[in-house]
């Protein structure tokens, strides 16, 4: 375990509090006009998965845990969680929903994603930054809309809406960030 100051934590980063492990959530830094800068973390707690939210000074140190991040390769979901191998020991570690959360959409068969461990066990989830998903549904260009800042919405192959400029069609392969799901560009085929 080492000491951080708690502006560098940042999404996944684990920290110990009082003998429990914590995975962030999202981490804010927050300077107001007046008075000291603070950090506002919001974290679950890996044993139970109950949220917290903590603020500190952003100077203050926090204890990190030591956490093994490895590439493993997502092979399929089903009652039990989300299965994942080590490409390398070709050892399989199942994670759960809570780990996985909103993310679980945009996994697919075959990825290599970041998985965090803690004692063998998964407690946080990195995906690659983006990701090639298929419209399924989109409302028809209207003749004569510019391409402009007016987006139409659409709905994913993965059933996740987001919102896409008025050009593209149902059946466009699109790139979309995975970290807020928002349209990146069309994918090339």
């Amino acid at each position: 375990m080492t000491k951080v100051a708690a502006s560098s934590l940042r999404k996944g980063s684990v920290v110990d509090m009082d003998g429990k492990l914590y995975v962030v959530l999202n981490a804010e830094n927050i300077h107001p006009g007046k008075g000291t800068p603070v950090t506002q973390l919001n974290m679950r707690r890996i044993s139970d998965g109950v949220k917290v939210s903590e603020r500190y000074r952003t100077t203050e140190q926090v204890e990190r845990a030591f956490v093994d991040q490895r590439n493993h390769t997502f092979l399929y979901q089903d009652g039990e969680g989300y299965h994942f191998m080590n490409p390398e020991s070709y050892d399989q570690l199942v994670a759960t929903e809570d780990v996985v959360g909103d993310l679980g959409a945009y996994l697919q068969e075959g990825m290599t994603v970041q998985l965090s461990t803690h004692n063998e066990v998964p407690i946080a989830l990195e995906l690659p930054r983006t990701v090639v998903l298929e419209i399924v549904d989109t409302e028809p260009s209207v003749k004569g809309q510019t391409a402009s800042s007016s987006y139409k919405p659409a709905v994913l192959s993965n059933g996740v809406r987001t919102m896409v400029p008025p050009y593209i069609a149902a059946g466009t392969k699109v790139i979309i960030l995975t970290e807020d799901g928002s349209y990146q560009e069309r994918a090339k085929d």
